[in-house]
């Protein structure tokens, strides 16, 4: 074998392999998370024999990607996001796409000449400025785009493209002006700039060396090794999702003519549709309660949609759930109606309760005293996680990886949750309701997971947790409070999970 396909016993692992690895959402097949472990066993040894490594500062996305080769063994590759420890190179796993770090390489060449352009910035006067700032964008420009012209990226059908190619009908994810920090300057035949790191995520950086050696992909898993970010939600040994922004367009590339496993988060028109149920109507507002898997408004996707539930075009949902998210969505059945309920969301006239399973949170993995009929909380974990209190972390979109929000203090919107534990269960999950006081993307999934929230992922989240814990996130709405706008009476709608 290839000094980087290393050897995998999979004969007491299940069975081979039906189709590749959906990567943007899947549990990791049996022989992905036995060539994981193998990975998190030697990336500890390594971090024990280099404490100086950034893993311990910083972190990184590992992955495998099981393997068949040639003589029709099995095997599997390992690789790490861009660089570790300052090197694309360390033994045992998979070589970058594209080497740009030689000193005497074109890419640190001209690095070099920008960085003195900066130098020659700080003394310059008047017109020079101008020009020396042009000559800087202009340089600057070239060389990411020489950069992504050097990624020939291959793919099943033995055709290589590069990025600037591969990206190049993607909508932007930043425009020319956010990518660059300076002025936008876009021209009649400006192309798109892939997101910087393209091609150096560990998928591509995977399957690229599978197809130059002939290596059949059977599955892949990508997993975090080391100290979390501060911002984004990693922890260390769980599955992660490839990221969105950076490697969709790529892997739809690389993949294409590969058979490859459903979006486990798809379901079926009519399985949704048998789920989705009337739980209040009259004549202004109807609520319903949407199951897990059901998008509350059409997607870029063309899925199918409560709003094609609804089959009229005068419905329309007041607000939204998350597709993995099931519960109460509120339903206006004319404009006026609409704009009324908006009007209580927006002076948050409306109390939401949401119901969720968290993971085992670390404070509670140690014994605790409760009563043994309800399993509510009666000792010292109350010391450590308040029964109940008010979560405030600002959140912002990852522009890299959509969906993905991310705590963000210098840019991110308020985001505020009140929670309350209603009961740590024997195996040291934690049944809570939440009231959101705000609206943002993901709020309750990030505030829950976030290490300065309660550091415990909603079960089944398969973004800011452990998707191997539960087949969907276990995250419902289930109950809201409000004045009729149109009769001013109260109206509770409950529907509680069944979690």
């Amino acid at each position: 074998m290839n000094e980087n396909v290393h050897t995998l016993e999979v004969s007491d692992k299940g069975q081979r392999p039906v189709r590749f690895t959906y990567p943007f959402n899947y549990l990791p097949h049996p022989w992905a998370e036995a060539a994981a472990e193998e990975v998190m066993r030697d990336v500890r040894a390594y971090q024990l024999a280099n404490p100086q490594s950034e893993l311990f500062r910083q972190g990184k996305m590992f992955g495998v990607l099981v393997v068949e080769t040639p003589d029709g063994s099995i095997g599997y590759l390992r690789a790490f996001s861009a660089m570790l420890d300052g090197s694309y190179h360390h033994e045992g796993f998979v070589p970058p796409v594209v080497d740009i770090s030689h000193p005497d390489g074109y890419f640190k060449q001209e690095e070099a000449r920008i960085s003195a352009i900066n130098k020659r910035l700080q003394e310059a006067e008047g017109s020079q400025v101008e020009g020396l700032k042009n000559e800087r964008k202009q340089r600057s420009q070239a060389l990411q785009r020489w950069m992504f012209s050097q990624y020939q990226m291959r793919n099943a059908q033995g055709q290589t493209r590069d990025l600037l190619d591969i990206f190049k009908n993607e909508k932007p994810i930043l425009s020319e002006e956010e990518y660059y920090g300076r002025a936008k300057s876009q021209t009649a035949d400006y192309q798109p700039i892939p997101p910087s790191g393209s091609g150096e995520c560990c998928v591509p950086k995977l399957l690229q060396f599978a197809f130059e050696h002939h290596l059949q992909p059977l599955c892949m898993a990508e997993f975090w090794m080391g100290a979390s970010p501060q911002s984004e939600l990693r922890k260390e040994g769980q599955f992660y999702p490839a990221c969105q922004s950076k490697c969709k367009p790529i892997l739809r590339y690389m993949l294409a003519g590969i058979p490859m496993d459903e979006d486990p988060a798809r379901k079926s028109n009519e399985a949704l549709a048998a789920q989705t149920q009337i739980l209040y109507e009259d004549a202004f507002m109807m609520a319903v309660n949407k199951p897990a898997g059901l998008l509350t408004v059409p997607g870029t996707s063309g899925d199918y949609s409560l709003l094609d539930w609804l089959h009229n075009p005068d419905y329309l949902p007041v607000h939204r759930l998350d597709m993995d998210t099931s519960g109460i969505v509120l339903i206006a059945k004319n404009q006026d109606a609409y704009i009324r309920l908006q009007q209580l969301f927006l002076r948050r006239d409306i109390t939401k309760r949401y119901e969720a399973v968290l993971e085992q949170n670390t404070y509670c993995a140690r014994p605790f005293v409760c009563d043994e009929r309800t399993m509510n909380v009666q000792s010292t974990v109350k010391e450590r996680l308040p029964m109940s209190g008010q979560i405030a972390l600002p959140l912002s979109r990852d522009p890299f990886d959509r969906p993905r929000q991310r705590v963000d203090f210098q840019h991110g919107k308020t985001a505020i949750t009140d929670y309350r534990f209603r009961e740590i269960r024997a195996d040291g999950t934690i049944f809570v309701d939440f009231f959101p006081r705000t609206g943002r993307t993901h709020q309750l999934r990030v505030h829950a997971a976030h290490p300065s929230g309660l550091d415990s992922p909603i079960l089944g989240d398969r973004l800011y947790g452990d998707c191997r814990k539960a087949p969907r996130l276990m995250l419902h709405a289930a109950e809201l409070q409000f004045v009729h706008p149109f009769t001013n009476q109260p109206i509770t709608i409950h529907c509680p999970s069944k979690f």
